[in-house]
């Protein structure tokens, strides 16, 4: 975690993440996971802060898991979108942010899909709980291998997964095809193939969502989606026995991912849900909670 010049704290990104901090943010998560099974599930840990949604882009998950999370913690939450704001009047990110200001957050959480948001307003959930869920599931993280299948050139959550795998000992393969895969993103220590064999060794298998909202209009990334998923498609075929399965949602079913793989007994997909719930919970507590808070806003970009 980063500390700003003016005292505002910033989870930007995996990569300002030390092992440690990894390691704390999974513990508290598991210990929070607890309170999610009694019958009274709020804790008074955030009571009297403000935690503060702002989002730009269509989020289900993401914005209920940390309106959620913040509730069970407590805090007071207030959340505003594009749609129906001053935005859709024109208002820059920098007004808009600092409007809210005047509110006094503790934090803004923020969801937005430009680049350079993160230098406006402070990156990185979904690879936390990801890393969580593993952890749950096979009891560890380091020499664990996890399979990336998919778009990885438009995913948000493909670079920061891979990362943190590699931020806490774990293996990491990207698989797609040339036209899905970041020119050089080898050079993060992944591996990288083009074939779907290659996830039989996997202990994960990961898929990413086409993402076809990203990709500029008339670019031919692939021949077509039913191409697509005869070759990269996650089916019960290319599942071997033992292995798990995620994906970091919504998903495309038929498409990416077969729905029997997806309802199977491999699927951790809504235990993801779970652990989103909970790591950011964590989140929230750990940012909140430190001796060394000054008396900022916390600044918190999801992807």
């Amino acid at each position: 975690m980063t500390t700003s010049t003016d005292g505002t704290r910033h989870v930007l990104a995996v990569g300002d993440l030390e092992q440690k901090d990894v390691e704390r943010i999974l513990d508290t998560a598991r210990a929070l996971a607890r309170s999610l099974d009694r019958e009274v599930k709020k804790l008074p840990t955030l009571r009297g802060r403000l935690v503060l949604n702002l989002f730009y882009e269509s989020s289900t998950r993401t914005l209920s898991s940390f309106e959620l999370a913040a509730k069970r913690l407590s805090a007071d939450t207030m959340t505003l979108r594009s749609t129906g704001s001053s935005v859709d009047k024109g208002e820059s990110l920098r007004d808009t942010a600092l409007t809210l200001a005047e509110y006094e957050p503790d934090v803004i959480v923020v969801r937005h899909p430009h680049i350079g948001a993160p230098q406006l307003i402070a990156r990185t959930t979904q690879a936390l709980l990801d890393l969580f869920t593993i952890r749950e599931a096979l009891g560890r993280l380091e020499g664990v291998s996890v399979a990336i299948v998919g778009d990885v050139l438009h995913s948000r959550v493909a670079r920061s997964l891979v990362e943190a795998l590699l931020l806490v000992g774990a293996d990491a393969l990207l698989v797609a095809p040339p036209t899905l895969l970041p020119r050089g993103i080898e050079e993060l220590g992944c591996r990288v193939s083009h074939r779907i064999e290659d996830i039989a060794d996997a202990d994960v298998v990961y898929a990413l969502r086409m993402q076809s909202e990203r990709m500029q209009a008339g670019a031919a990334f692939v021949p077509s989606l039913r191409e697509y998923t005869a070759l990269y498609g996650i089916t019960p075929e290319r599942v071997r026995n033992g292995q798990l399965v995620m994906h970091p949602g919504p998903m495309n079913r038929g498409v990416e991912i077969d729905p029997r793989v997806a309802d199977s007994g491999a699927s951790l997909v809504t235990t993801q849900v779970r652990s989103g719930l909970v790591v950011r919970m964590a989140i929230l507590y750990d940012l909140l909670t430190s001796p060394t808070l000054q008396a900022a806003p916390l600044a918190l970009e999801v992807a």
